[in-house]
This record gives C-alpha cells, structure tokens and sequence, in this order.
C-alpha cells in the first residue's frame, strides 16, 4: 500500500530520520513508538503529504484513500454534527455543487439549440450518473449508520458541535474519517480525548478493520491489543518488529544486550588494535602493518547502544506540608451552563493522604468538578480544603498556559519560588532537558515535551493536595510509568481524572463514577470498578433486593390486623411477581442488545446489518424500550420498599 524508500529529514542541523526505509501493507496494524521528541508525529505528518522530506521517496496508489485522525485537532465551529459529518463526502460535494450550478444554468437558458446548451446537458447527465454511481444518495443512510454506531442518537445529529465536549468532537472526528471508507488509518494518540468505554469500543473496532492502521499511543494497553507490528524510532533511525507492542519489548530487550556485549567486544578490539598500531608505528618494518590496523579502524562501522536514547524523567513530588485530617470537603455541590445541568448535589470527603479517581463518559462532569475543586469556575453549593491545605492543579490543557514565545528556562526560572534552592538547570535535566535543550521556545516542542514543561513547573511548590486532570496525556510510555510511581510515593492527597486503565491501575484506592449529573463510589482501583459494572446486573440487585425484604420481614411487629397484614402481602407478592417478570424481559433484551453492539463493532458486520431495511430504526425502538423498562422497574421497586 505504501512504500518508504531512503526518507530523510532533518530541521536545521539536526537529524529526525536518516535514510529509513518500510512497507506497510494491507491489514499490518503498526504501533508507531519512541521516545517524546523521536518523531512520531512527524513521520505520520509525511505519510499523509503534510510534510515533504529533504531526502527519499514515499510511494503509494493514486487511488489510496487514508484517513489521518491527528493528535491535536483544530476543531471548526459553526456546523451541526450532520453538517460535520457531510464534510467527509469530499468528492460528492464537489460533484453536488456543480450539479447545482449546472442545474441554474440550465433554468436559466433559453437556447436550447445551441451546441453549448446540449453540452451542458450532457455534462447535468453525466454528473448526476457520477454522483447516483458513488452513493451519493445513500450519503444520509451511511450518516446515521455510523454516527449511530459511534453513539450519536438522532436527537444529537442538529445539535451544533460546540455543545459536546472534546472527546465526542473526537467521536465526530472518527466518524468523518470512517464515512470516507478508507484503505488505511492513521492515529496519533486516539485516546487523549475518549472515555474508557470508547476506548475500548474503539479497540473492538480497529479489530476487526481489514485496511491498514499506523498508530502512535501511550497507552499501552491500547496499543497492545491493537499492533502486530511494531516500528521503533530511535537515533533518527527506525527499527521494524513483526510482533505486537509487548512481544516487541521482550526482543528489544533481548537486542539490547546483545548490542551492549558487542559493543564491549568492540570496544576492547579498538583498544587492542590501538596497542598494536602504538607499537608497531615507530618501527620501519612493521610501519606498513601499522598504517593497515588504522585503516582497518578508519572504516570500522561503531556500534551504538540503543539504550542510550531511552532517557527516563528523574523526580519526586516535594512532601506534602503538615496538614488537618480532612483535606476536601465537598457539600451539595452543584453546576450548570445555562440550562444545561451538569452537576446535582455533589457531596464527598477525602481524608489525609487519600488517593482517588474520577471516571466516566466524556461530558458527564469529571473536569467540570476538578475546576470546581480548583476554583477556576463559579457553581453553586460548598468546596473546602482542609485546615493548612495548599492545593495544586494540572489542568488538562495545562500547556496550553505555557508562553509560547518563552524558553523553557525562561518558564521555569519565573515559575521557582525563593524556597527552592535548586539549580532551575538541574530540575530541567530531570525531566530531560539538557545542554541546548533548555534554551528551545515553547512553540517548537513536542506535545509530550510541553507536558513535561508543565509537570516541572507543578513539582517547584509544595502542595498536599493534587488535583490532576489527564495528566498522562501526550507523556509516553516511560514517562508515564515514572510519573505514577511519582505520584504512588507522594504522601499528599491525590484526585486524578484520566481514562487511562493502565495508569490508573493500583494508583487509588477509591473511583467516582461520573453519570446522569451524580456520582457513584467505588471502593479500590480502575480494575474493581470495570469488575463491579459487569457484574452489576438486575438479577443480583433483585437477590440483594430480596435479601432485604426477607430481613425486613424478621421485624415486622404483630401490630395491625390480619387483614391489613393479608393486603399488604397480596400487594407485595403482586410487585414482586411484577418485578421479575420486567428483569426477565430486561435481561433478554439487554443480551439481544449487546449482541447487536458487538456485531455493530465488527465493520465487516455493520455494513451487512446496515443494509437491512428499517434496521437502526428498530434498533432505537429496541433501546427505548429497553429504557422504559428499567424506569417501570426502578419505579415498582420503589412501590415495593414503600409498601
């Protein structure tokens, strides 16, 4: 599909690739990786003809469609969802808008005689043969489709893009790209903006694609369950696996102790021959040998250690300022936008050193709250920090607060405090910025590079409480493991929104789960909360349920007559008899639904089940009957505990 032949790039006297060479064909699914800074972005900039390289040759089908879901997007405003989405159709449009220019020409003309008139007939007919041949008039059957499949509902398609946040302007992003049908996609970090259920319908999806994927990401759960390939950039130059992420990183260990012994072999046969040639050089007859070692070395090809280039960020968060037992005390917390209501009487309390997530679907409030806690926007209801508590906030557009025109020594020198008497040089070098490095402008660094910016000039304060919002976007793999290890050690408290499951991982020991404007804890790490939302079904909540009712039932006292006792079990027998009959229908249809989603995550299978007739029409009806189910069923359990 395409080839990669001899490429060079370099920005002023430094090198970005040196004569790399790939192909990528139909069905690899290739994890782009390296260290911030490798070039990742650059290289996926090239394939998609948004960069020319100095040197080299990239080959590809006139014909080849590719999609490229970019990893900071300049979302434009203006448009509805189904406006947005229309965009996609890049070659029907044009064909629609000179069809309609035609058209007025033609109701225009009253020559119909004439040979331009006949042309501009022929040329209606061909265009409206063009535009009929290439689907143009199943554009707004192929919308719904995918936008349904995506999680959009027909109320949402008029609704103005502005109005969703980030992650489901991604959604719409995806969807643009899907509707274009291409031959191959490329990705470059997909899953900074998604929420943990869309990151893994996601990864269901790129499953089953039959086109080529290359796609840069942190995430290396993500990425593992995706690649069967893996390209490691490294020294300008590029390594090419044919495993998947975490079989990759076993070989490359493997490759890296082999190279550090060969280098030791070379480096003690470039001592001795150095011997030689020392001895050898001042003697007329070995004078000849003497000058054939030196050439030998001359040409010696010198092997560099790819371990040298993986560079790891050294740190710690100061230690968190004595404080109160409390550190947080949020109180019937509430917050709309006009009216829109995003949060309801939020209440919760962490204590000293406590650690906790905030998870959920995009727009349900996780940010919103932490810029509540911060105090970065009005609501209404009570937030307050605990006695001597000195609060630190990343937000997650923190970079975005950096002065682009500055140094990165510049930021860090007007950021440090009097307090702290290390050497702003030395703190950079922590966080890998070096010699030259430090004098670069903020405007010409990396995502990742930025985002270390700004996680140095968060650990230049003390705080004993943290509230970080998607810190680990943009930071790579190693970066980031070093940043939770970071945050694990801090003896503060931590309040961390990210939807990285990995990250996530053993960090907390409380989730709050963000849905309908409330919040629902959950006691241990991301990994007990994806266990208990699949295990949480109706059939347990009737077995507790019961369970309840039974022990209510133990103390019940003898007051009132039998006949109200009798009543009272007829109703009860009759809600509960009620009750079981809607979980019934409530079970079977959720497994008909989820069976259904699944298909639809399959596109092979979406194609085929979006061609049935009326087939998302009955799909919607099934959902909302699923909906007016579970609400006649939370409804009869409430009659039931009442009675």
């Amino acid at each position: 599909m395409i080839s990669v032949n001899e490429l060079s790039l370099y920005f002023g006297g430094q090198d970005v690739f040196t004569n790399i060479s790939f192909m990528v064909n139909k069905g690899d699914k290739i994890g782009l990786v390296g260290k911030n800074g490798a070039g990742k972005s650059t290289l996926l900039n090239m394939l998609s003809n948004r960069l020319k390289p100095n040197h080299g040759v990239i080959s590809k089908p006139n014909d080849l469609i590719m999609g490229y879901l970019t990893q900071d997007i300049d979302f434009l405003d203006g448009k509805t969802i189904i406006e947005e989405a229309q965009t996609a159709y890049t070659r029907l449009n044009k064909i629609k808008e000179r069809l309609e220019i035609v058209n007025k020409e033609i109701n225009e003309r009253t020559d119909y005689e004439t040979e331009s008139y006949l042309r501009l007939i022929s040329e209606f007919h061909d265009l409206d043969e063009s535009y009929r041949l290439l689907g143009g008039n199943d554009i707004q059957s192929e919308i719904s489709q995918v936008l349904n499949g995506l999680g959009f509902t027909q109320n949402d398609y008029n609704r103005q893009t502005t109005e969703f946040s980030g992650g489901w302007r991604m959604r719409i992003e995806l969807a643009k790209i899907l509707l274009q049908k291409p031959d191959m996609i490329l990705l470059d970090e997909p899953t900074n903006h998604l929420d943990i259920e869309s990151i893994i319908w996601l990864e269901q999806w790129l499953k089953k694609y039959t086109g080529a994927v290359i796609l840069v990401s942190h995430d290396r759960i993500f990425l593992d369950s995706i690649s069967n390939r893996t390209i490691e950039i490294s020294f300008a130059k590029i390594n090419d696996y044919k495993v998947k992420y975490s079989k990759y990183l076993e070989l490359r260990k493997d490759r890296i102790e082999k190279q550090i012994q060969a280098k030791k072999n070379q480096d003690k046969f470039i001592s001795e021959t150095k011997i030689l040639i020392n001895k050898f050089r001042a003697k007329k007859n070995k004078a000849a040998f003497a000058q054939t070692l030196i050439a030998k070395l001359d040409k010696l090809e010198i092997i560099h250690v790819e371990k040298e280039d993986i560079g790891s960020m050294k740190f710690s968060f100061p230690p968190a300022p004595h404080s109160g037992k409390v550190s947080l005390t949020i109180n019937q917390a509430s917050k709309s936008y006009d009216d829109l209501d995003v949060l309801k009487n939020i209440s919760l309390e962490i204590a000293k050193g406590e650690k906790i997530a905030f998870v959920g679907k995009n727009g349900e409030g996780k940010s919103t709250l932490a810029k509540m806690i911060s105090g970065q926007i009005d609501f209404i209801g009570d937030v307050t920090l605990g006695h001597s508590v000195k609060m630190g906030y990343y937000a997650q557009n923190q970079a975005d607060f950096l002065d682009e025109d500055s140094t990165i020594l510049e930021i860090i020198e007007n950021a440090i405090s009097e307090a702290v008497t290390v050497n702003p040089r030395t703190i950079l070098g922590s966080f890998l910025f070096s010699n030259d490095d430090v004098s670069k402008k903020i405007k010409v660094l990396s995502g990742g590079e930025r985002a270390r910016v700004s996680l140095c000039k968060l650990l230049l304060k003390p705080y004993n409480l943290l509230v970080m919002d998607e810190p680990t976007n943009h930071l790579d793999i190693t970066s980031k493991g070093l940043l939770k290890q970071a945050l694990m050690d801090y003896d503060g408290s931590l309040i961390v929104v990210s939807h990285d499951r990995e990250f996530l991982q053993g960090l907390t020991q409380k989730v709050y789960e963000f849905s309908d404007k409330k919040i629902k804890e959950y006691h241990g790490d991301v990994n007990t909360f994806l266990s208990e939302k699949n295990l949480n079904n109706f059939k347990q909540l009737e077995i507790s349920q019961n369970d309840n009712m039974d022990n209510s039932r133990l103390k019940i006292s003898n007051r009132g007559s039998y006949h109200d006792h009798k009543d009272k079990k007829r109703k009860t027998n009759k809600l509960k008899s009620q009750i079981r009959k809607i979980e019934k229908e409530i079970d079977k249809l959720s497994d008909k639904l989820k069976k259904i989603d699944l298909e639809l995550s399959d596109p092979i299978k979406f194609n085929e089940l979006s061609s049935e007739k009326d087939f998302f029409e009955i799909y919607g009806q099934q959902k909302n009957k699923l909906s007016q189910l579970e609400k006649k069923w939370a409804y009869l359990v409430d009659e039931l505990e009442n009675t």
